[in-house]
């Protein structure tokens, strides 16, 4: 079946990555969280919503006996692309306006700590109304493919796709995972984009709080889910349920206050 598939990332690409202070050219952000402003704290009060586009210097999570602290958390992206709710049919000559398959990346996505959340990149997208995003979690390889993405990320592992920087209980880590998939997110309601969209927001929420937890819900050592460590399938797992993404216009990592 041929589908047909918009790159969010063809003005990304063009425009380079922003902090969400300078002006928006484009008529969708893409932005990124990692905290649920719905999910209680330890005191059973929910978390304060921070302002758009600031990132704390760390995270800290405890479960009462153990306390990690993560001070960086990189996840590298590629192939993002939006899929309108009608998808045309491309299986005619001469093919129809929107139906070319463009895969743009890797990207290095830095992901925010703490509440709020950070945009990343302003796309623009075709008119229509999208119903779903989809992009692979890349492991970055030493093919020549890759090679714009390693020189402009020296220091991000070759052959990883995902780095995670704290201190479990005290002690400094580095978690690191190969993990390469391919994630496709429902955005409900969709995303409707007109002739007339100046600027929206799609946010896309990681939920980093869950990485490293048992299935008790207790913390473990984020290096125990390392490559041939015993937690690696849990961790894998936990990241690959841990994302979605929603219509998000004021940019603040919240859904429920959409209207």
């Amino acid at each position: 079946m041929n589908r047909t598939w918009i790159a969010a990332l063809a003005l990304a690409v063009a425009l380079g990555c922003t902090d969400g202070a300078g002006p928006l050219n484009s008529n969708v952000q893409v932005s990124f969280a990692t905290r649920d402003p719905a999910a209680p704290t330890a005191s059973g009060q929910a978390r304060a919503p921070r302002a758009p586009g600031v990132v704390t210097a760390s995270d800290t999570l405890t479960d009462g006996t153990n306390t990690l602290i993560i001070t960086r958390a990189e996840i590298v992206l590629e192939k993002i692309k939006f899929e309108p709710v009608e998808v045309a049919d491309c299986d005619v000559d001469p093919e129809p306006a929107g139906c070319e398959d463009i895969e743009l990346g890797p990207v290095l996505v830095d992901l925010p700590l703490g509440p709020g959340a950070a945009q990343q990149f302003e796309v623009d997208l075709p008119a229509a109304a999208y119903n779903e995003i989809q992009f692979v979690i890349h492991k970055v390889t030493s093919d020549a493919v890759d090679a714009a993405f390693r020189a402009a990320h020296p220091d991000f592992p070759v052959g990883q796709s995902i780095r995670v920087q704290g201190t479990f209980n005290g002690a400094a880590f580095v978690y690191q995972t190969e993990l390469n998939v391919e994630q496709e997110l429902d955005l409900t309601p969709p995303l409707v984009v007109t002739d007339t969209t100046t600027g929206t927001n799609v946010t896309v929420r990681v939920g980093l709080a869950g990485w490293f937890r048992a299935s008790g819900g207790s913390l473990i050592n984020p290096a125990s889910g390392n490559k041939g460590q015993p937690n690696e399938s849990l961790v894998n797992e936990n990241i690959k349920r841990s994302i979605e993404a929603f219509e998000d216009r004021d940019a603040d990592g919240d859904e429920s206050d959409e209207g």
